[in-house]
């Protein structure tokens, strides 16, 4: 049976910019406190009234990160942080998502200043929003396009391919938090996959304009 290998395409920008929608993703959850909206007209959400459930949502698990990684290239990488996603049941067809993921990255290439890989599919075989990190080993690095040299830091993030909104939304924080060095050394520095998950999980604080 033909399997279908198309991928989903951001489009335009890269890293995207957040998108206005009507309603907050499924993985961010409103919280009892509520803030005063603010008076210029633009809605403001923050982590104390439209937070990440880490618990319902958790997008990044110690499972989902791979510290010292050693890839031969940008595919492998992939398919080793795809692998865990496989492994812990949030994609549904390891060889498919991967050639929509090699597929998307053909398109255009998703490195990111600072040595940051950030490869990412919005996909049928996606169970459940999730990203994956693998944090090279020392000495070891992988070319993902970008213009200040090659990553050593890589970032898998997968999406359901209904959640059009959910993708633009997450790609475009979690690039935000990327574009920041202290928080890529944070990650770069943990040596510890549940310290990763949490930094990762924390950062994903959107607003709208």
């Amino acid at each position: 049976m033909a399997r279908r290998t198309s991928s989903a395409r951001c489009g335009g920008r890269w890293p995207p910019p957040a998108t206005r929608t009507s309603r907050s993703s499924s993985a961010w959850k409103s919280s009892s406190r509520r803030t005063s909206p603010p008076t210029d007209g633009s809605e403001r959400h923050t982590v104390s009234d439209l937070s990440l459930d880490l618990h319902d949502a958790g997008l990044t698990t110690p499972e989902l990160v791979i510290l010292e990684m050693e890839a031969t290239s940008k595919e492998d990488a992939s398919a080793q942080l795809a692998s865990r996603m496989y492994e812990a049941g949030r994609i549904s067809d390891l060889e498919a998502f991967l050639d929509q993921v090699n597929s998307r990255e053909h398109q255009m290439a998703t490195g990111l200043p600072g040595g940051v890989g950030l490869p990412h599919a919005r996909s049928q075989y996606v169970n459940q929003t999730s990203i994956a990190v693998g944090v090279t080993r020392f000495g070891h690095s992988l070319d993902f396009g970008a213009v200040d040299g090659p990553a050593t830091l890589v970032l898998l993030m997968a999406t359901p391919a209904q959640s059009f909104s959910e993708h633009l939304e997450v790609l475009a924080t979690i690039a935000r938090s990327l574009f920041k060095e202290n928080f890529r050394e944070s990650l770069r520095r943990a040596h510890d996959a549940e310290v990763i998950a949490e930094l990762i999980n924390s950062s994903l604080v959107f607003f709208d304009h």
